[in-house]
């Protein structure tokens, strides 16, 4: 939950990037550059990546109740569209880079999106998943899932500046 302030901090600077860009007619392409790097490495594989890979496969073999179930599955939905506004996002920066103004109503449609998606998805976490399912897990399961998460978070910093030197290598830079 801790994750979920910093994610909630980046909210208000989309919406004030948003409505700038809607009077002003241009984008601030770095500030959506590192929104997307933001999303991507922190709110996608760090948080997103703790709660599918580590929580909620751990929440398999637990009879959850029918509400649990669908809470669930409808986070595991706001994940994959997250994924999915961030790719259109990078992809309409990209654009935009090049020159094509005309993509910046898609760019703020992303930036709503995802204003609209993640109050709402951090709100249901809180305070209507993350708690109740605590009471499947014996206190040395969660101690067990707390280390699995700083080691998984250990891990994410490495593999992500691993990839982005990789990267780098191919394209010679």
């Amino acid at each position: 939950m801790r994750e979920h302030r910093l994610i909630e901090r980046i909210i208000p600077l989309l919406k004030s990037e948003q409505e700038r860009s809607k009077k002003t007619k241009k984008i601030n392409s770095i500030f959506i550059n590192t929104a997307i790097d933001f999303f991507q490495t922190y709110a996608d594989k760090i948080h997103h990546g703790k709660e599918e890979d580590i929580l909620f496969k751990a929440l398999l073999p637990k009879k959850l109740n029918t509400e649990q179930k669908t809470i669930m599955k409808q986070l595991l939905e706001d994940h994959q569209r997250s994924r999915q506004v961030i790719h259109s996002l990078k992809d309409a920066n990209q654009k935009y880079l090049q020159g094509e103004i005309s993509i910046l109503p898609a760019i703020q449609d992303s930036l709503g999106q995802l204003i609209a998606l993640y109050p709402h998805h951090i709100e249901i976490e809180d305070k209507h998943f993350f708690f109740p399912i605590m009471e499947y897990f014996s206190r040395k399961e969660c101690d067990d899932m707390l280390q699995k998460f700083t080691d998984f978070d250990r891990n994410i910093i490495h593999e992500h500046y691993t990839l982005f030197i990789e990267e780098q290598e191919k394209k010679g830079s």
